[in-house]
């Protein structure tokens, strides 16, 4: 039966309630205090500001410190924020960057709060409506494309109409980057015969990123203008890296704020910083800032008519950011017109306005981490679609649980995946030794995950350690809201030294956030310390991942989640480490499969060993 527009309806109401969990989970009220939403990781407080000026079409900018450790996974860049001051109004905004001790958020005011640099300033994580609203709006006009609804059908009702194959012959593309393996080779052939969807499947270190540059150019050179996206700003810009590196012509749009300066030259600020344009909106600017200045010569405590005189002033300031806005979109028309590439982040994307804009392939990074409806906001700029990830890997961020049961947090390349054909399995996986990848391989992608040849020495490259029968068992953190295991950070570092483990090529991981905490407070500061889910993309040399469950019921909570032990185990290059308690994993028919591998493949030790 084909899709209707119940499915329509169901995304509608996940939004709606995946809208309310955040309302909820973000307020700062009696009932959610300061210190819960600390605890939780939705609050960073108190911060220093390091330094304060009028950024993109004058904004207000700020530049953040803080001197103490938190686990900042949700503070991803480009997430919703509140700028407070404890019993002041606060002020919205936009994370631009955050590393974990440094940061930048733009304010959405027309002038700093006056409580800017007091010490009780934090910031928090806010309910993203603007992303909310595209949404719906989209959602609720998918039904009057005919093109986009047929797409949408065949994604929602899998069944044998749509398993069409796609040409991928391999003879006529000649391919630039002669180090593609056949896998490799086959993909962009199928990209390049495209005329509906595409599904490059890439598990870890495949070369998922090179495969899609080298597709992205054989397109360019037939013609075509692309729109590259990606849920991540940091995934846009890892693949605008090597389309720029093959000297296309490249326009990367959305939240630019932070990006280096390699990037920052192929965006509209960059492309456009010494025109003429330039000197018209620093004159627009240096207006802004008298009215601002004009403005504050009323302070926080003042009469009705000077607040109506200082509202006066700051409207002038909204009206020339208006006029600003005005003029780049009008010089950024040409540069739009010019890119054989446009990138960004699919709501970066819908706000740079290119509806207009006739685009041959959308091709989507890292799919794997996209709820649909995201992605049903940029569908309608194509003819045809790519989309690229892996969805044996951690699947989107949803909060609300009802969502979730309700199918949220199946990202479109998953729910594309269980409907269409055309789906190609890059199957060379060149970062990890064999005996790393080999337990992924059998157990995720079905044995066909092979090694590159320089990397195929088994050897003993995993090292388990079974800490069942010491006592280290888990307990709750200080924040009240996760688990930790301090017994397990003592092994930690008995091992670090026992192993002699370059720490700069060395990253602890572990699935909890308390657990991360206290690592950051207990082993070396050169050590790179996350969680799994902030680790997703990168690698290091060595890994080690603390499971921390350790507990009298065999309970071990959300590690039931296999794919984010996928995520884990395949960022290890030369070296894994595993430390766990068999008692309570073992039960699980994943983490036995994990332990009968290492017994036979690897090297089991046990806790003891370490006294």
């Amino acid at each position: 039966m084909p899709a209707t527009n119940t499915e329509i309806k169901n995304l509608i109401h996940c939004i709606n309630l995946e809208e309310e969990e955040q309302v909820k989970r973000y307020a700062l009220n009696q009932q959610h205090t300061l210190k819960s939403l600390k605890a939780e990781g939705l609050a960073i407080h108190p911060i220093i500001i390091t330094n304060k000026n009028f950024g993109y079409a004058d904004y207000p900018e700020i530049n953040f410190k803080i001197n103490f450790p938190v686990e900042a996974n949700q503070f991803k860049d480009g997430a919703a924020i509140e700028c407070f001051c404890l019993q002041e109004e606060p002020v919205k905004g936009l994370l631009l960057s955050f590393d974990g001790k440094y940061g930048e958020c733009r304010l959405y005011a027309p002038d700093f709060p006056d409580w800017i640099e007091d010490n009780n300033v934090g910031i928090k994580l806010a309910p993203d409506q603007r992303t909310t609203v595209v949404m719906k709006t989209v959602l609720n006009e998918l039904e009057k494309n005919t093109f986009l609804f047929n797409l949408f059908q065949k994604i929602h009702t899998p069944s044998a109409g749509n398993k069409e194959s796609v040409e991928n012959n391999t003879e006529g593309i000649l391919y630039v980057n002669k180090q593609l393996n056949a896998s490799q080779q086959q993909a962009v052939a199928a990209i390049v015969h495209n005329t509906d969807m595409v599904i490059v499947h890439g598990p870890p270190g495949t070369g998922k990123t090179t495969t899609l540059v080298e597709a992205i150019a054989q397109l360019v050179k037939a013609g075509e203008k692309i729109l590259l996206s990606a849920p991540s700003n940091t995934a846009v810009d890892n693949i605008c890296k090597g389309l720029i590196a093959r000297q296309l012509t490249v326009l990367r749009v959305g939240n630019t704020g932070k990006v280096d300066a390699e990037i920052f030259a192929h965006t509209p600020e960059g492309k456009l910083a010494n025109g003429k344009q330039q000197k018209e909106i620093k004159q627009l600017k240096i207006r802004a800032e008298e009215f601002r200045k004009m403005a504050l010569k009323y302070k926080r405590k003042f009469g009705k008519e000077e607040k109506e005189q200082r509202n006066l002033l700051f409207k002038e300031v909204k009206n020339i950011r208006a006029e600003i806005k005005k003029i780049r979109a009008y010089n950024e028309e040409k540069l739009y017109a010019e890119a054989q590439v446009i990138c960004g982040t699919p709501i970066g994307l819908y706000d740079a306005g290119l509806q207009h804009i006739s685009f041959g392939t959308l091709v989507m990074d890292e799919a794997g981490q996209c709820i649909e409806p995201l992605a049903w906001c940029i569908f309608p700029y194509a003819k045809k679609f790519v989309l690229a990830g892996d969805h044996l890997q951690l699947p989107p961020t949803v909060l609300s649980q009802q969502a979730a049961k309700a199918g949220f947090n199946i990202s479109i390349l998953e729910k594309a995946i269980s409907a269409m054909s055309n789906v190609f399995l890059l199957d060379t996986q060149y970062r990890m030794r064999e005996n790393i990848a080999a337990f992924s391989s059998n157990y995720f992608y079905d044995g066909r995950l092979q090694t590159a040849s320089h990397l195929s020495n088994m050897g003993k490259h995993i090292i388990f350690i079974d800490t069942a029968g010491s006592g280290f068992n888990e307990k709750m953190g200080d924040d009240g809201s996760s688990l930790q295991n301090d017994g397990e950070l003592e092994i930690v570092k008995k091992i670090i030294e026992s192993e002699q483990l370059d720490l700069l090529q060395t990253a602890f991981l572990s699935p909890y956030a308390a657990q991360v905490t206290a690592a950051k407070t207990l082993l070396p500061g050169n050590l790179r310390i996350s969680t799994i889910d902030s680790f997703q993309g990168q690698e290091k040399e060595n890994i080690i991942i603390s499971l921390v469950r350790s507990n009298d019921d065999a309970d071990i909570g959300f590690l039931k989640d296999y794919r984010r032990m996928n995520v884990a185990i395949t960022r290890a290059k030369e070296k894994l480490i595993v430390i766990g308690d068999s008692a309570t994993i073992a039960a699980d028919v994943f983490y036995h499969s994990f332990i009968t591998y290492v017994e036979k493949n690897a090297v089991y030790k046990s806790v003891w060993e370490f006294e």
